[in-house]
């Protein structure tokens, strides 16, 4: 049997906040020494695949950019499939606007073929009152994450989500999210490394994204419990992960003796 690819979440699996977990870095040095594909699969769009890099080498983990996928360079995927070469009305970050750039993708407030929201350091009004306009003047809204909410400098911040809500409540018309837990994302990120859903594992530590993104898809899903979800959580969802471990640290794999 070929060895298994692994899936992996970054925040709260990999990181905590500018810091490594332990764990992490050992981790993803196995995986490495016995030759199993991976990718770090994050549904923040606003970075490019060298901004994650840099992030995770500044922790102290050596994980070069060929490894990193997320939602924008899924929705960049979606979109190039479902109109190659098209235009859009995007507010977003660098990593949206790049990915995009790479499929043929032109920018444009002006009768574009789609609106894309995805994650930036901070929304214009301007921006947002234009791509309600186009959305209510009838051009497809695609959003590259639901996350309503994530860090940022001094806590908390709002996110992709919370403005997509606020896109659709002013216009009526729901986006269509690319990101976990949407299936999309890791089709796409197997497609990305030459795999199957059968011979992966996604690796995450929110119930609500990863595991459900995992079990949809049909991979083995592994739950950390160093991120946001703690064990009692499980029993509130009507689904399982097929394993739950304190942290990557615990992850035995299967190439392993």
């Amino acid at each position: 049997m070929a060895k298994k690819a692994f899936l992996i979440d970054m925040d709260g699996v990999l990181l905590y906040g500018d810091r490594a977990i332990p764990g992490a870095k050992e981790f993803i040095e196995r995986l490495r020494e016995n030759g199993h594909k991976f990718l770090i699969l994050t549904n923040n769009s606003r970075y490019t695949p060298r901004d994650l890099q840099h992030r995770m080498n500044h922790a102290g983990i050596n994980i070069g950019a060929e490894h990193f996928f997320s939602s924008a360079m899924a929705t960049a995927h979606f979109v190039s499939i479902q109109k190659p070469k098209g235009s859009a009305f995007v507010l977003g970050g660098t990593g949206l606007y790049q990915a995009l750039n790479e499929v043929g993708y032109s920018f444009t407030d002006y009768r574009p073929d789609f609106v894309i929201l995805g994650e930036m350091e901070s929304y214009p009004y301007d921006k947002i009152v234009r791509a309600c306009q186009l959305v209510m003047s009838g051009v497809p809204f695609i959003a590259t994450n639901p996350d309503p909410s994530g860090p940022g400098e001094g806590g908390i911040v709002p996110a992709c989500g919370a403005v997509a809500a606020l896109l659709e409540k002013a216009s009526g018309y729901t986006p269509y999210f690319v990101g976990k837990p949407n299936p999309l994302i890791l089709r796409a990120a197997l497609r990305y490394i030459g795999e199957h859903s059968e011979n992966a594992v996604m690796v995450g530590d929110r119930m609500d994204t990863d595991v459900k993104v995992g079990l949809e898809s049909g991979l083995e899903t592994i739950l950390v419990l160093t991120g946001v979800t703690k064990l009692e959580d499980v029993n509130r969802f009507p689904y399982r992960p097929h394993h739950i471990v304190s942290s990557v640290a615990d992850i035995k794999l299967d190439s392993e003796s």
